[in-house]
């Protein structure tokens, strides 16, 4: 394109999501090819030790994906068919793909208004004989009412598997998020706070829930004990799968974690300005902020802005692609897409669900945006968000 004499170069285009790589993640690659690739390596199991530590789990298992560590989960509760697991209908489809891949059924619940996670309240209406398990979203890294929300559980003798999968940094009750129920699930996508690209991992405090686990992540084998020397072969000894990570990416997740408070300090420091930039805008005009909830510490994973109604949202995302900024929605909710539908749940409406994937608004946020950035965005909002 020809540039129109004395006209001002272009703004560059403000990504939503961006990584943070840089020379510490290719010399751990390259040291990971000097060495063994495939999974359970080096590695793998040094980012297991730093993230169990971390999170003062009892044991870590990397998988390659967090809907991976999920179906893990579940297989390893031994949930399955002829049993139901409630899910906030506002999440990603992994949740109850999950649930789904297990012979399981997804049974969609609401969510509150503060957290924009799963509401105790729909929860225990949605409770049923064949409910096992309930899997609450930590929704950009803010915890729902997990203390009803097990208390509730504890009470039906019903398993929790948390989506962590935007949580990892980020607490309920000085607790890391992943670390409240039976098992915890964490993404390292690229669009995550750490990341290797794709992977996952599995939180898990039971010994023997661990084993299992290990066992289905491997193939249906026991190859962990032989390589620990705890058998002399290995062999097939149960129903499993290929969700072990390769070393490489874990190669990049170990330099990711080495940066994890730089990369949280840069996120948060957008976060800030944002709050500050917008605050009385946001007032003005009834839009709502992300909660700051007592008890909770987040992670700066979103930044999202809720509009009192659909058309001033959409008219906002408009406004701010034009500019090259390059905000975006959420969530369809699973209750109301094509295949949700298809699952003949009976839920038709979610009250709370419904509104804010209407009225949802996230703004760039990742460790690469300059202030230069971050006032384009504070600007961009502000003209076009009236």
């Amino acid at each position: 394109m020809t540039a129109i004499p004395g006209s001002p170069p272009a703004a560059r285009v403000i990504a939503f999501s961006a990584p943070w790589f840089d020379e510490r993640e290719a010399a751990r690659i390259r040291e990971a090819l000097t060495g063994r690739v495939g999974g359970d390596g080096p590695f793998g199991r040094r980012v297991e030790k730093r993230l169990a530590d971390m999170l003062g789990a009892r044991r870590v298992l990397l998988t390659t994906s967090c809907t991976h560590a999920l179906e893990l989960a579940l297989l390893a509760l031994g949930v399955g068919p002829g049993q139901d697991v409630v899910c906030p209908s506002f999440t990603f489809v992994s949740t109850a793909n999950a649930v789904l891949r297990v012979g399981a059924r997804p049974v969609f619940a609401d969510i509150e208004d503060r957290t924009l996670g799963l509401d105790p309240a729909d929860l225990e209406r949605r409770l049923t004989p064949r409910t096992t398990a309930v899997l609450p979203v930590h929704y950009a890294g803010v915890a729902p009412d997990m203390d009803a929300i097990l208390a509730l559980a504890r009470a039906r003798g019903l398993k929790v598997v948390e989506d962590a999968a935007q949580g990892l940094g980020a607490s309920y009750r000085g607790r890391p998020l992943g670390t409240l129920g039976d098992a915890g699930c964490l993404s390292f996508h690229e669009t995550k706070n750490v990341t290797c690209g794709e992977g996952g991992a599995l939180i898990l405090d039971d010994e023997a829930l661990a084993a299992r686990a290990e066992i289905v992540r491997e193939k249906g084998t026991n190859r962990g004990a032989f390589l620990r020397g705890e058998v002399d072969k290995y062999t097939w000894v149960a129903e499993g799968s290929s969700y072990v990570l390769s070393d490489l990416l874990a190669a990049i997740l170990d330099a990711q974690l080495d940066k994890v408070g730089e990369i949280q300090a840069r996120r948060a420091s957008v976060a800030r300005r944002y709050r500050q930039g917008l605050s009385e805008w946001a007032r003005s005009r009834g839009v709502g902020l992300p909660a700051e909830l007592p008890e909770r510490v987040g992670n700066d994973h979103i930044f999202h802005l809720l509009f009192p109604e659909g058309r001033s949202r959409d008219a906002c995302l408009a406004g701010l692609r034009s500019r090259g900024i390059m905000a975006t929605f959420h969530y369809v909710p699973l209750h109301s897409s094509p295949h949700g539908r298809a699952l003949g749940t009976g839920v038709d409406e979610l009250p709370v669900t419904d509104r804010v994937a209407a009225t949802l608004l996230r703004l760039p946020l990742h460790p690469l945006l300059t202030e230069d950035d971050v006032e384009r965005v504070i600007a961009g909002v502000r003209e076009t968000g009236a």
